[in-house]
């Protein structure tokens, strides 16, 4: 890309980003403004999609609540994203895991990535 654009990109980008992959079980903190007042909510679910590079990367994340899928696009790199747990590290074999909109309840399960040591 261009180096200008790079440059000035480089002092907006967060250093304690944690590597974050499809499959993911993540729960992300995120600042929200009600007035003039800031709280902290956090939103929990799976890794769908990862997209973007540098400044503009993105994460799908997808949870169920109340029978209803929830699907909320984060940028990483966001003043407004607090921190980012990772809960489980998930085994797939695809980059974008769009088949988990039509499956509902087990079918939903990813196997659990055994990270040796």
């Amino acid at each position: 890309m261009n180096p200008v654009i790079d440059e000035l990109e480089k002092q907006y980008l967060k250093s304690e980003v944690p590597d974050v992959n499809p499959g993911d079980t993540v729960k992300v903190f995120v600042k929200i403004v009600e007035g003039n007042k800031e709280r902290i909510q956090a939103f929990e679910g799976t890794v769908i999609k990862k997209h973007g590079a540098g400044l503009n990367k993105t994460i799908t994340v997808r949870k169920v609540f109340q029978g209803v899928g929830v699907e909320r696009v984060f940028l990483i790199h966001s003043p407004r994203i607090d921190k980012i747990n990772v809960l489980r590290r998930g085994d797939v074999k695809r980059s974008k895991l769009y088949y988990l909109r039509e499956r509902s309840g087990k079918a939903t399960r990813i196997k659990e990535k055994i990270e040796n040591k």
